[in-house]
């Protein structure tokens, strides 16, 4: 059993905040980086959210449901916010947010156009570190627009590198660190580095404001900054204690108000003179009665001014603190080393001592991107419908704006966001895999994320778990159960089981899996059409629509995911039974479930309107006619691979423990028995090393060929993991015609050209992270029940015989070593980039992409989805700890056996 760490002064930050309410975590990054362009801020007519509130209205407009800026903080409701503010004389504007495409713009949907890194962050945010990095030229928003929108959706993406605005190094390195000396006392330290070859000026603004609370009607009170001395801005809030923001040289200090320019906007009359944009119109248009001469409002800056000789590097000190302070700066850089070195001995601590330097540097940055992605997200359904006059209890009520059936809606937490600009708003099945990476630094906040989507101010009524804003009710894959054992199992192995944790979800769970079954099966035969599933276009049809044949279609990544969800609510089930006897009961509810799916999707002999094709040993979705007729849809992707993944072990001791779940199974089978033909638990293969039972969609049969599948390079085997469609598509596409038109499914081994969903998804070919780690965990569990003297050929038909467990580590070989140095020293998630394989001040800062091209790993997509692709931290974890033979001898984790306990200094490095 691990051993609690003691010693460890940022592990100590996270138990004083669980057991005694230390609130270290008040603040934290919790700003978006885009709050322009969102469901939210969306009052048009037609539901187009990203040209109704554009980026050039941005700097102008105040936002009702939340902030935006660069390098943000802000307390945990996001009442006072801090962020940087920059120009370099050349710009048309003031740099005081990410710019990026907006949907129609690019030729691959929406795309931030910036690079900006999260380096470092320990859970309680005591420390974090951020860079951007800022162009000495003019910044070209106007050939980034125009060129993506003219190329087509064959050509690249045309990125900022590409403008030719960081030729010769002309930019500044932005460094921008956080320290607290107490939860209500943080340090900001802002650094600049003039990376060019001759001097260059630049304009730095920390600049702090109250998000607008007041100017909606509502009568909310209206809080004040005002100038209280030289280099000090008070901070008044009814809802908050005093602040005092102190600035280091005693730099002019700038005020407006957090409020609408209106004139500029609308051509109507400002209610004052002192509105959201005017240090653009100070600075940029030099108009000096832009601000506030009495130095007080609701916005307040600190205004810098360098000139900084080529190579120059210049600091300026902040302090935000409750307690005001005759000497802000007396002790500041010794705190900031404090804290560095604290969050050096976390990491050091956390990670396998195995791990190499690069491999350290993937892990940590992983984790930062985590850390980093939190975000302050509120949403108030009730009176948003109220607005749009489409409240559903409101007489005629408009139906065709979004969200009108979740009226019961209030969001109003700190959410893990899958990506703070592309996406800054939660998805459901994106914030379980989070979950899953975050338990490595923080269980509280990764148990904490499960339960929210499970509250009853998140989950619909009826028990569906809300997808994501631009359609709360479309369906994600059922994947929280899933990240609710790995955390309840993961915990326990580290020596801090938590069965009222698991009882919260599985409550909630149960409500989920029951509108499942009553809503996604419809025609009550078992078989489950979700919608799209999350895997935007990666089949013939938006899965999503009404289909062009008429008729229904039945997904076998769907009825998967319900076998998969079967199988997870079973085990938590059995968990719970050690605590109350009646859960085994309840657990027999899964079991049956599970067989009824299982049968479904292959019955007993040969039939055409099932899911598994004999002829090609793979599952396959299934196209029903209106008229009856079904036939399957022969694309070989992620959607028959995912049956895979519902593979669960259970012990030897099983049988004895559980008797009356066994007594009714014995029941089942004799009422049943052509359900259990087509299944892993078989007479012939029922028991596995050690005695164990394995429940599997697949037999052994269909598991030699669906692997002879998986394993295979010329399928979906890629240099960088398992690709979501079959290389064997780009010689052989798939192509259906109906009623004179053809849908083609091809293999795209980077971008789609596919304008469905937008066309910034693409699953027709390129390697996504949380379905590989799925994978990854079926390989596993899968070794444990058949042991060492099952093997297979990775890659298959070239490759040497290897067992499951070393399968797994092959395809996480290939997954991690996107991002590692390869032998040539460069990293293959940044392609032909040369700046950042070769540069020194780029090469080893990683982008976690949304996901990676299926042939030569280079990253696609959002570039900082941490969210998933903060995955790789737990696989470099995972196959660093554990061996074969720990995970053969030892009881099934969920994802793991137990952890190889490193010691260092006696005690256990893992316990979070």
């Amino acid at each position: 059993m691990a051993v609690v760490i003691v010693d460890v002064t940022e592990q100590m930050r996270l138990n004083e905040t669980r057991e005694a309410h230390v609130p270290w975590k008040k603040w934290g990054p919790y700003l978006s980086e885009r709050q322009w362009g969102t469901v939210r801020e969306d009052y048009s007519e037609n539901g187009d959210a990203w040209n109704y509130f554009t980026h050039d209205q941005a700097r102008a407009r105040a936002y009702k449901w939340g902030e935006d800026g660069l390098a943000g903080l802000c307390d945990d409701h996001q009442r006072i916010c801090f962020a940087l503010a920059l120009w370099n004389e050349r710009d048309p504007i003031l740099k005081e947010r990410l710019f990026g495409l907006t949907n129609s713009e690019g030729n691959h949907g929406e795309d931030v156009k910036e690079y900006y890194f999260y380096i470092d962050s320990t859970p309680t945010h005591s420390y974090m570190k951020y860079l951007y990095k800022y162009p000495q030229r003019e910044y070209p928003y106007q050939d980034l627009v125009e060129t993506n929108r003219n190329r087509s959706r064959g050509e690249l993406e045309y990125e900022l590198l590409d403008t030719g605005i960081f030729d010769d190094d002309r930019y500044f390195d932005v460094f921008i660190e956080y320290a607290k000396a107490d939860p209500d006392d943080i340090l900001v330290r802002i650094s600049i580095h003039n990376r060019g070859p001759e001097a260059a000026p630049l304009r730095v603004l920390p600049t702090l404001w109250f998000r607008n609370t007041w100017s909606w009607g509502e009568g909310d009170r209206k809080p004040s900054l005002y100038e209280a001395g030289p280099g000090t801005i008070a901070v008044t809030h009814h809802e908050l204690d005093p602040y005092w923001l102190h600035c280091e040289g005693d730099p002019e200090s700038l005020f407006t108000e957090n409020e609408s320019n209106a004139q500029r906007l609308w051509g109507e009359p400002n209610a004052s003179p002192y509105v959201k944009d005017a240090f653009h119109r100070y600075i940029v248009s030099k108009q000096r009665d832009a601000v506030n001469p009495a130095r007080t409002g609701t916005k307040a800056a600190a205004h810098y001014i360098f000139e900084l000789p080529a190579g120059a590097s210049r600091t300026i000190r902040l302090r935000l603190t409750a307690a005001r302070m005759n000497d802000p700066f007396d002790g500041f850089d010794k705190i900031f080393e404090s804290r560095i070195a604290e969050a050096d001995e976390f990491y050091q601590r956390i990670a396998p001592k195995s791990l190499t330097e690069d491999q350290r540097r993937v892990h940590r940055q992983a984790l930062a991107g985590m850390l980093w992605s939190k975000q302050y997200y509120y949403f108030d359904l009730d009176k948003w419908l109220r607005e749009h006059k489409s409240h559903p209890l409101l007489e005629s009520a408009r139906r065709d704006v979004r969200n009108t059936d979740w009226f019961h809606m209030l969001n109003a937490d700190v959410i893990s966001m899958p990506d703070k600009w592309e996406y800054p708003w939660y998805a459901a099945w994106d914030l379980a895999f989070h979950t899953v990476s975050m338990a490595l630094v923080d269980f509280d906040f990764a148990k904490d994320q499960l339960l929210l989507m499970l509250r009853s101010l998140y989950s619909h009524p009826s028990g569906q778990i809300p997808a994501y804003e631009w359609n709360f009710g479309d369906v994600n894959p059922p994947v929280h159960a899933a990240a609710t054992l790995w955390l309840y199992k993961y915990e326990k192995q580290l020596g801090r089981a938590d069965p009222h944790f698991l009882e919260r979800s599985f409550q909630g769970l149960m409500l989920n899996f029951n509108w499942w079954i009553n809503r996604k099966d419809p025609t009550g035969r078992n078989v489950f059409a979700g919608g799209f599933l999350g895997l935007d276009n990666i089949g013939v049809f938006d899965r999503s629509a009404q289909l062009p044949t008429g008729g229904t279609l039945e997904q076998a990544d769907g009825t998967a995911w319900m076998a998969f969800y079967c199988q997870n609510m079973l085990e938590i089930a059995l968990i719970l039974s050690e605590y109350d006897p009646f859960y085994e009961e309840v657990a027999f509810k899964f079991v049956r479930h599970f067989m009824w799916i299982a049968y479904a999707m292959d019955r007993r002999g040969e039939h055409h309107d099932e899911m598994w094709d004999e002829e090609d040993g793979f599952f396959y979705d299934l196209l029903r006619l209106p008229d009856g007729q079904a036939s399957r849809l022969k694309v070989r992707s992620m959607v028959g691979l995912l049956p895979l993944c519902a593979s669960t072990v259970f012990e030897a001791d099983y049988a004895t423990r559980y008797p009356k779940l066994m007594e009714l199974i014995a029941q089942f089978r004799k009422r049943h028995p052509e359900l259990i033909a087509q299944i892993a638990p078989t007479e012939t293969g029922f028991i596995g090393y050690k005695e164990r039972r394995l429940l599997s969609v697949l037999n052994k049969k269909k598991l030699v060929r669906v692997l002879a599948c998986l394993l295979d390079e010329n399928e979906f085997l890629g240099p960088y993991g398992i690709r979501s469609l079959s290389r064997y598509h780009l010689e052989h596409p798939f192509v259906l015609r109906v009623g004179g038109e053809e849908y083609k499914v091809q293999y795209l081994p980077a971008e789609s050209d596919t304008g469905m969903f937008g066309g910034n998804s693409n699953w027709r070919g390129p390697v996504w992270m949380p379905v590989n780690m799925l994978i990854i965990r079926a390989l596993v569990n899968l070794y444990s029940f058949f042991g060492d003297e099952f093997k297979v050929q990775c890659p298959t038909g070239s490759g040497p015989q290897m067992t499951l467990f070393e399968a797994a580590q092959e395809i996480v070989r290939r997954l991690t070593g996107t991002f590692l140095r390869d032998e040539n020293g460069r990293r293959p998630v940044y392609g032909g980039s040369d700046k950042f394989q070769d540069d020194p001040h780029w090469r080893d800062l990683i982008l976690f992409y949304e996901y990676f091209h299926g042939d030569n790993g280079a990253g696609l997509g959002a570039s900082h989805q941490t969210g998933w692709t903060g995955l790789v931290a737990p696989l470099l974890d995972l196959f660093a700890r554990v061996d074969a033979h720990s995970m053969l001898e030892t009881e099934r984790g969920y994802l793991m056996a137990k952890v190889v306990k490193e010691q260092v200094g006696g005690e256990a490095v893992n316990q979070r």
